[in-house]
């Protein structure tokens, strides 16, 4: 199995977001905050394609797994 490191710029150029520093710093200010109860793939602003990336890969716990978690970190911070 290829081991490969994965940032959040790829994620989301994987996700068919802009995926620049700014824009993805600009994206989490303005979606950070996310409730607790509320999973990453759950959130509203996600399409159904994202949403289910991100709960497949997360399930998996494949290799897209530990930056998933890092944006869900950071979406949820208060």
């Amino acid at each position: 199995m290829e081991s490969s490191l994965h940032t959040l710029n790829n994620l989301f150029a994987q996700l068919g977001l802009p995926a620049g520093d700014e824009e993805i710093e600009n994206f989490i200010k303005s979606h950070s905050h996310l409730a607790g109860y509320i999973s990453l793939a759950d959130a509203p602003y996600w399409t159904p394609a994202q949403a289910a990336f991100l709960r497949e890969e997360i399930l998996k716990d494949a290799d897209w797994a530990e930056v998933i978690d890092q944006l869900n970190a950071r979406l949820h911070a208060k």
